[in-house]
């Protein structure tokens, strides 16, 4: 059925109710600029990294406390507005902190071993070269050092044949 036909078949109140207009809240992971231009959590950082600066100036000599200030306000002033691939710093350092002191399970399955007879062994013992590593700017010099290791690789193998047939 048609929805304007089954609309008009409502009394006008409850008409008025089903077609009124909510307004749908935008933006709603983005903070509230509280103090000034700063959010809470923003102006939460600054203000402790200035608290624990004034600590520092009646705690420390004054060749001591530039140092010290200086990384105090850079930790601060990380912490407040710092964002690494859009994840907060606080964050980074909160999982960093859980990663190191939570344990690590590393479950993998294991395979057994497939025990095999002495004359397959040997009949089995095979090496090849799946990769030649890059040694040299030329490709022709690549080619030829890698034609001369299977030259090698082969002549290796027939030794191995000839000295098993006598």
């Amino acid at each position: 059925m048609n929805m304007k036909f089954m609309l008009s078949l409502l009394p006008p109140q409850l008409k008025k109710l089903l077609m009124k207009q909510f307004q749908v809240p935008q933006f709603i992971t983005v903070e509230d600029k509280v103090i000034g231009p700063l959010t809470i959590k923003q102006a939460v950082f600054v203000l402790g990294g200035i608290m624990l600066i004034a600590l520092a100036r009646t705690v420390f000599i004054p060749l001591l406390f530039y140092p010290i200030a200086l990384v105090i306000a850079a930790i601060a002033a990380a912490m407040a507005f710092l964002k690494i691939g859009d994840v907060p710093f606080p964050t980074i350092v909160k999982n960093g902190f859980w990663y190191s002191m939570h344990p690590h399970v590393y479950i993998w399955k294991k395979e057994k071993m497939k025990k095999i007879a002495p004359k397959e062994a040997e009949a089995g013992h095979r090496v090849t070269v799946s990769a030649t590593p890059k040694l040299s700017e030329s490709k022709l010099s690549d080619l030829a050092w890698s034609l001369n290791i299977k030259e090698k690789f082969r002549e290796s193998e027939d030794k191995e044949t000839s000295q098993q047939l006598f």
